[in-house]
This record gives C-alpha cells, sequence and structure tokens, in this order.
C-alpha cells in the first residue's frame, strides 16, 4: 500500500530545503569536465555501507534533478557516479526523457533508473545475450518496486496523486512550465528521481550479495 501521507511530508521537505548550489554544481562540473571516475566495486564494502550508499544516491539524485531541470538526468547521473558507470555523453542522450519526451508517459525517475541498470548490467558487445538478459531482469525487478513506492509509473499520475495534487503538464507550453516552476516543481520532482535512484541503487548492491 502506498503511503501518500509520507511521501506528500517528503514532497513538502523538498520545496523547502535549502539547497547548496554551489557544492552541487561543482561537483557536476567536475564530472563534466573530467568524466565519471572509474570504479572498481569492492563487495564487502559496499554491503557493509549498503545503508550510506542508498541516502547519497537519494541525496544526490534530488540534487542533480534540481540542477539539470530534468528527473532522467538527475536519476541517471546519480547512479553512474556512485558505482563509476558510463559517460556524460549518456546524460546528454536522456535530455528529452522527462515525462517521456515531454509527452505524460514515463517518469524520469524510471527512465533514468532503467538506463543505471543497463549500464550496470549490460554489455557493449551486441551479441551478449546473457548480459541482456540480466539487463531485463533487473528492469523487471526495478519497475514493480518503483510503482508499489509511489503508485504508478507515469508522469501525470505521480504529479496528481504524489506532487501536485494535479498534472501541471509542464512540457505542454511556456506558461505551464512558468506554473510549474512557480510551483516549486523542480525542487519537489525531485523525490521520484531520489527513489528511482534508490531502487536503482538497491537492485546492483543486491547482486553483489
Amino acid at each position: 500500500m502506498v503511503d501518500y501521507k509520507a511521501l506528500k511530508a517528503r514532497v513538502q521537505e523538498l520545496g523547502e530545503r535549502d539547497w547548496d548550489m554551489l557544492a552541487i554544481e561543482a561537483r557536476y562540473k567536475k564530472m563534466a569536465a573530467e568524466g565519471i571516475p572509474k570504479k572498481t566495486l569492492n563487495r564487502d564494502e559496499v554491503l557493509a555501507n549498503r545503508q550510506q550508499i542508498l541516502d547519497r544516491v537519494q541525496r544526490r539524485a534530488e540534487e542533480y534533478n534540481f540542477l539539470a531541470r530534468n528527473c532522467a538526468r538527475g536519476t541517471a547521473l546519480a547512479v553512474m557516479e556512485e558505482f563509476g558507470l558510463g559517460n556524460m555523453e549518456i546524460i546528454k542522450a536522456l535530455s528529452p526523457f522527462p515525462g517521456f519526451g515531454g509527452t505524460g508517459w514515463m517518469c524520469g525517475g524510471v527512465t533514468g533508473g532503467v538506463i543505471a541498470l543497463g549500464l550496470y548490467f549490460g554489455s557493449e558487445h551486441i551479441l551478449d545475450y546473457e548480459a541482456t538478459g540480466a539487463t531485463i531482469m533487473a528492469a523487471r525487478k526495478f519497475m514493480p518496486r518503483f510503482e508499489a513506492e509511489v503508485g504508478s509509473v507515469l508522469c501525470p499520475d505521480l504529479q496528481e496523486k504524489v506532487i501536485f495534487d494535479r498534472y501541471m503538464d509542464p512540457a505542454a507550453s511556456p506558461e505551464n512550465m512558468e506554473a510549474f516552476a512557480e510551483a516549486k516543481g523542480f525542487e519537489k520532482c525531485g523525490l521520484l528521481p531520489g527513489i528511482g535512484a534508490r531502487l536503482a541503487a538497491e537492485i546492483i548492491i543486491e547482486s553483489l550479495q
């Protein structure tokens, strides 16, 4: 059962948060200039610090969403940074994915999370069917967990049920986008990248157990 009361309380906190933009932007600019640092994961270390990692990924996805004004980019970048995945070209490719091209379909917290899982479990070799299968299995874990957490995977449903009590459709017009920003949409919608990134990171960590 979705705890809408708790979700709305978190949305309110995000709307009122004092964002440290200098620190957030500095962290992003370093990755943009130098690339996402590659990592060799230490299984025991990751498992021992599971909660700290999940909390950090969630917080950074919220922050990157606010900085980029893009839920898909924010979700993916937080997971990619944490686990040393991919490159900034992938973040560029995610530019149109909030609301699945602004159409009101899939939430960017979902698409960004699935992309991150593909980077972790997938392979550069197109004939590596085993790796492809692993990415699909990871996505099949991720999607129902996201929906169970927030009640839907669709942008309009989430705006109506969790964020604003209505669908603001920010991509429909400049006026809608202005109203979305005035309603602190870029702050409040950070809830969904935070949850998406956390769930993706959780599935990655579970694979190490």
